[in-house]
């Protein structure tokens, strides 16, 4: 396990890159012509992307949509693999990402808790001590033998926060969860976040909004085009993206 001054994330040179007419290079591709060299309908995603991130720290990541935020959580989670560099992740991730992904309409959602937290690693007895305080936060208790498809959007985001938010992973992943629901689970989901925050947990946060930026971290990462062109306190790196987003207009 990492100590207090070693990294739990550490990205050297991270670059990802992809193809506008697919998402991935064929095999003859990297064959001929292996890491050298961009097809002209390539695009570099992430470039050269170098920072670390110690135990227990909060960081948020801002950016222009398209810039490649959401693909460098994807690294971190280990969704996707880099075409160039490394990602490296210490401890355990729990992903508050494409938050739905992973839930088969056709089971009940008493079923998906279940399976969901099975496949994130939580244990069988976890599950059960757990599996009350879950269907609570979500407000499910009435719908949990109802198949995950006859949900609204805004119920299967309850039920995928409930159970994640519950995973015990000493790294939190949070890619704009928070600006869904409706304002009562809002407030619940910013309590449940500031619980795993001041117990120690690493957040790393890709928003939109100042506010959730300002309110959860102390550490800001600006991506510019793919690439890491500030990384500083959070509201000096706000600053920055301020400035040169109005300088852009």
């Amino acid at each position: 396990m990492p100590t207090a001054t070693d990294p739990v994330i550490a990205v050297r040179g991270a670059g990802v890159r992809f193809s506008r007419g697919r998402r991935h290079r064929s095999l003859r591709d990297w064959v001929l012509r292996g890491e050298g060299g961009l097809r002209t309908d390539e695009f570099w995603a992430l470039r050269d992307v170098n920072f670390d991130v110690r135990p227990g720290e909060a960081i948020g990541v801002v950016g222009r949509n398209g810039q490649g935020k959401s693909t460098l959580l994807k690294l971190i989670a280990g969704v996707m693999l880099p075409d160039a560099g490394a990602v490296d992740v210490a401890t355990g991730v729990a992903p508050l990402i494409e938050i739905t992904g992973g839930f088969v309409n056709d089971l009940t959602v008493r079923d998906n808790i279940a399976l969901t937290a099975g496949l994130h690693g939580m244990s069988k007895q976890s599950i059960a001590e757990r599996f009350d305080e879950m269907v609570a936060f979500a407000e499910m208790a009435d719908f949990l033998d109802t198949p995950y498809k006859h949900l609204s959007s805004g119920m299967k985001v309850r039920v995928a926060f409930a159970v994640v938010s519950r995973l015990e992973e000493p790294i939190i992943l949070v890619d704009e969860v928070l600006a869904v629901g409706d304002k009562a689970f809002k407030r619940k989901c910013y309590a449940r976040m500031d619980e795993l925050v001041a117990a120690g947990r690493t957040l790393f946060l890709v928003s939109h909004s100042e506010g959730d930026l300002r309110r959860f971290c102390t550490r800001g990462l600006y991506l510019r085009q793919g690439r890491l062109v500030a990384d500083g306190p959070m509201p000096e790196v706000l600053a920055a993206y301020a400035e040169e987003d109005e300088g852009d207009k």
